[in-house]
């Protein structure tokens, strides 16, 4: 590891500690040219798959897109930010486990609707009606019978 004050290479690990969620390192280090001590962070990569859009374009999974898109739905309803937060783990845990590359983006809505209709009916409604592009009131009426 380079030391961010000199640009040395030697640095040495004077103590390691754990997150109490278990899920990040905490490394203080010292330079041992100049002798500074810095802190780095080591935290696992995870590789969620491509979005492929209607239109056939992929970009890359974006998770605060997908959580500015279910707060959308969700505004003023009585949720907490912890049931959010917990629905995007779901999602992304169900993406991980896939094993997939690329996940078409209607599978990824799919996924979205199934956890806000297990949080908040209403934030159902309101994103499937935009998602699903209902063409007339007799499948929305349908959509809220379903529920």
């Amino acid at each position: 590891m380079r030391c961010p004050y000199c640009s040395n290479d030697e640095t040495q690990v004077v103590e390691t500690r754990e997150s109490d969620e278990g899920d990040v390192i905490r490394r203080r280090r010292r330079c041992l040219k100049c002798d500074k001590r810095f802190t780095t962070y080591e935290r696992p990569e995870i590789a969620l798959p491509a979005v492929v859009k209607k239109d056939g374009s992929r970009v890359d999974f974006d998770p605060a897109k997908l959580r500015g898109s279910m707060m959308l739905a969700l505004r003023k309803r009585p949720v907490s930010t912890e049931q959010v937060d917990a629905a995007l783990e779901r999602i992304q845990d169900k993406l991980l486990a896939s094993g997939l590359r690329e996940v078409p983006s209607a599978r990824l809505g799919e996924l979205v609707m199934r956890e806000l209709k297990r949080i908040d009916k209403v934030a159902y409604v309101r994103f499937a009606s935009v998602y699903r592009e209902f063409e007339d009131v007799n499948a929305f009426r349908q959509l809220i019978r379903d529920i």
